[in-house]
């Protein structure tokens, strides 16, 4: 079936990369933070993508990310190198070293957000520089909810610029390190409190194995981790579970406790099938039956019948 109208965009890095676990050995896989998050949402609704790629960009890469229905016409390819990372994982598949990093093209990245994105209702900001999210920001449109994602590295380099988009935002992503990290605060409450204190509704804090938090004014959400079995690589998990998040929020077009709720029980099993395979692999055989399944798992986890 056709998607029609965009009802999300994403912004974010596009990589190829190589991986090391102790069982495989990839090389040369589709990677980034763009692919992930928009290749979840996408399940859901019409997704765009803003980033950009060197000229040894794949074809397949383009073939394979358009398989799943995302809109690829904000995906800049000029002539240079695609950033490229290299990274082994620790036994515990949580722990990794990172062994190369190599901006080359998205280290001079401008995002454009092509004029048939700026009617989407949602965006989110994926991890990249705070004035390039300020950037996007700026050319986003009749945005309704917006939602950015950070890490450690722009909360040490760049804060008063992270803190001036964080003011703008409804929704706020980020670990319990980096939490405490932004707010100054240790318990996940207080840092939460210091968070909404900066200007989003809402403040996500991940945990990983351990689940999520939902904080807002109304009240909190402890949010599970589906328990995963075998995991093949962790890659981007964070990015599958922020852009089926954003995914379930712009299908269902209501922004309220009962969907934010929802939405983090959607983004826990995208994030639990991700890492079940390298790169997008596990979303190239995904089935809606399966979705369905784990869904109806994870409502059961959080039912208590004393």
């Amino acid at each position: 079936m056709k998607k029609e109208q965009i009802k999300l965009w994403v912004v974010g890095s596009i990589g190829i990369d190589d991986i090391k676990t102790l069982s495989e050995d990839r090389k040369d896989l589709l990677g980034g933070s763009l692919p992930y998050s928009t290749a979840a949402a996408s399940f859901f609704v019409n997704t765009g993508a803003v980033g950009i790629v060197g000229d040894d960009f794949p074809p397949d890469f383009f073939k394979r990310w358009r398989h799943f229905g995302t809109d690829l016409q904000g995906v800049q390819q000029i002539e240079g190198k695609t950033f490229r990372w290299s990274g082994v994982y620790d036994e515990n598949m949580i722990d990794r070293q990172t062994l190369k990093t190599e901006l080359g093209v998205f280290a001079d990245f401008k995002p454009r957000v092509p004029p048939a994105y700026k009617k989407a209702p949602f965006v989110l900001l994926g991890n990249i520089q705070p004035e390039l999210q300020m950037h996007v920001l700026r050319q986003a449109g009749k945005t309704r909810f917006v939602a950015l994602d950070t890490m450690n590295l722009w909360i040490d380099i760049a804060r008063p610029a992270l803190k001036r988009v964080i003011r703008r935002i409804n929704l706020l992503t980020v670990n319990d390190g980096e939490a405490r990290m932004l707010s100054g605060r240790y318990n996940m409450r207080d840092c939460a409190t210091e968070l909404l204190k900066m200007g989003p509704e809402y403040v996500v804090i991940k945990r990983g194995e351990h689940g999520a938090l939902l904080f807002s004014k109304r009240g909190i959400f402890i949010a599970p981790a589906y328990p995963v079995k075998d995991v093949v690589d962790p890659t981007g998990a964070g990015d599958s579970y922020a852009g089926a998040f954003m995914g379930y929020l712009a299908r269902h077009g209501r922004v309220n406790e009962k969907s934010m709720r929802a939405a983090l029980l959607n983004a826990a099993v995208f994030a639990s099938f991700g890492v079940e395979g390298f790169s997008l692999e596990r979303f190239e055989t995904l089935k809606e039956s399966q979705i369905k399944r784990r869904v109806s798992e994870m409502k059961k986890m959080l039912t208590a019948d004393f």
